[in-house]
């Protein structure tokens, strides 16, 4: 009985570096002005172009930003849903 808690207790705590690693690595910034805000997006203008954000209720300062404000954004890629279309054709050699 002992030695299933402890393994129990092991996988728990290596699964959860390891969650928690990806998550790290996967952490981006970007750093500009807010042009336009709405419910649930806002746009920064990143000087040569501009990134649409959407945010939710765990957005932390959403209810602080507003346009004009230079800010800077903590975002995730994260993939929602994956299509698989098969293997990609080569491209035709030319003679």
């Amino acid at each position: 009985m002992r030695l299933k808690s402890i393994a129990a207790v092991a996988a728990t705590a290596i699964l959860g570096a390891a969650l928690g690693w990806a998550a790290a690595a996967a952490s981006y910034q970007k750093t500009g002005v807010v042009k336009e805000v709405s419910t649930d997006s806002f746009t920064l203008d990143l000087g040569k172009e501009e990134w649409r954000f959407y945010t939710d209720g765990g957005t932390a300062g959403k209810e602080a930003i507003k346009a004009g404000d230079k800010v800077t954004v903590t975002y995730k890629q994260v993939a929602t849903k994956i299509e698989s279309k098969g293997a990609a054709k080569a491209p035709a050699k030319k003679k």
